[in-house]
């Protein structure tokens, strides 16, 4: 029979909890906001700026920010989550097939390149804003989830799907921009090191070894540390080490559920206590289950399970704490008409919008894929405008596009009002064309 993975984590477990985790992101990002633009903003400064954390060991030192830490050593573990659900969707998920793939991929080719297409037309004459191009290219999944679920039943359970699906090869999008074209000086030799490190980790999924210590330590020590020091963005680390975790099971179905039956029989047969306690005998039958369990699970399945809840209700809050906090000072309308912003709320609000119904449209007419089962043209409009919602993403590339922090601020802020007007006209949109 044919070695299949038993599926422990499911699409609605996984559209649940970025729903939750949506939530919270829109309270934190409310806290920073009022935070910033406080009497006590000096201390959110102080905080995440200038207390610095680290260790040194002899001549070697690794200090930095609490926002360095954040930015660099948090979310690197947001992108190794995403790289597990990446390889998941790829290996038996919603990308897995051309037929499944087709639209949600081409979908967000579409909804990257027109965004950086009308950022670049608006800063063509500023060649000091151009860096900006890869702002506006990005989904937040956990916002645009969070919202289409206080729709509630009104909105298609496949529409959400196409939204995650999308979201996510989005998400793989960013991962090669960042890689691509954010890194400024390269070191060689720390590059060369990471990719013996990779090589390690490759060689021990082909040989069987499913120890997730393992490969946190040899990721850790090894490629992470090498990928901080290379210029490359930490962050990148976090995917590739992904892409290396085991997703085979060591027994196949079958023998599995013929395995379980004989414990289960075994357990039953055996005499109990006349107390609430386990005797020795069953102790050791649910420890062979338990084992059998594991054999059974992929390490794959077993990570993303648990760091899940990690990124979705602790690492993305504190990044939007951290980050989400602008202090605004000034006309704010003088900073909505500046070049960067007008880039990219045209790139978010208008430019998500077309890429992905304009390439949608295109792909179905081809005859490449059909819309999802019981979704219609209108809801994917809807969902083409909360696609529009860039928040942690975008945020995390306009700290690598930009040195200047005013036009960091600047960013922030045009992000967040291209997100908010996104949300509100995709909720309206949404509420209006959906049946209750």
């Amino acid at each position: 029979m044919k070695n299949k993975p038993v599926k422990t984590y499911g699409i609605v477990t996984f559209i649940n909890q970025e729903t939750l985790g949506g939530i919270l992101l829109i309270v934190t990002t409310i806290i920073a906001l009022i935070w910033a633009n406080s009497t006590w903003f000096e201390s959110y400064h102080r905080l995440w700026h200038d207390f610095k954390a680290g260790f040194s060991w002899g001549d070697f030192e690794l200090r930095g920010s609490l926002h360095h830490w954040i930015n660099d050593g948090l979310m690197a573990i947001f992108f190794f989550t995403v790289g597990l659900e990446i390889k998941r969707e790829i290996i038996g998920g919603e990308l897995s097939s051309l037929k499944k793939a087709s639209l949600p991929i081409v979908a967000a080719i579409g909804g990257m390149a027109i965004p950086a297409i009308l950022y670049s037309l608006v800063v063509i004459n500023k060649p000091a804003l151009a860096a900006g191009w890869g702002i506006p290219m990005a989904t937040d999944i956990a916002f645009a989830l969070g919202l289409l679920a206080m729709l509630g039943k009104r909105v298609n359970i496949n529409l959400k799907i196409f939204l995650t699906a999308l979201a996510i090869a989005d998400d793989l999008g960013a991962v090669l921009v960042i890689a691509l074209f954010y890194t400024n000086q390269i070191n060689y030799s720390e590059l060369i090191s990471a990719a013996l490190f990779l090589i390690i980790l490759i060689a021990a999924n082909f040989a069987g070894v499913r120890r997730t210590v393992f490969y946190a330590a040899v990721g850790f020590l090894g490629v992470w540390m090498s990928f901080l020091f290379s210029g490359v963005h930490a962050t990148i680390a976090g995917v590739l080490i992904a892409l290396t975790i085991p997703a085979r099971t060591k027994i196949d179905e079958k023998s599995f559920i013929d395995k379980l039956l004989k414990l289960i029989k075994k357990f039953e047969k055996t005499a109990s206590n006349d107390n609430n306690l386990l005797t020795k005998e069953q102790t050791h039958i649910i420890e062979e289950i338990e084992t059998l369990n594991d054999k059974a699970n992929t390490p794959l399945q077993k990570l993303e399970h648990a760091l899940h809840p990690i990124t979705a209700f602790f690492i993305l809050p504190l990044f939007a704490l951290a980050n989400a906090g602008v202090h605004v000072e000034g006309n704010i309308f003088k900073l909505l008409v500046h070049p960067i912003s007008l880039g990219i709320i045209s790139g978010l609000f208008a430019g998500k919008f077309l890429g992905i119904t304009l390439f949608s449209k295109l792909t179905v007419k081809l005859k490449w894929a059909v819309l999802p089962q019981g979704v219609k043209w209108k809801e994917l409009y809807g969902v083409a405008l909360l696609a529009g919602i860039g928040f942690t993403m975008s945020i995390f590339i306009s700290d690598l596009a930009f040195s200047d922090e005013t036009y960091k601020q600047i960013a922030k802020v045009a992000i967040m009002a291209a997100s908010l007007l996104s949300a509100l006209t995709g909720m309206i949109w949404l509420a209006v064309t959906t049946k209750k």
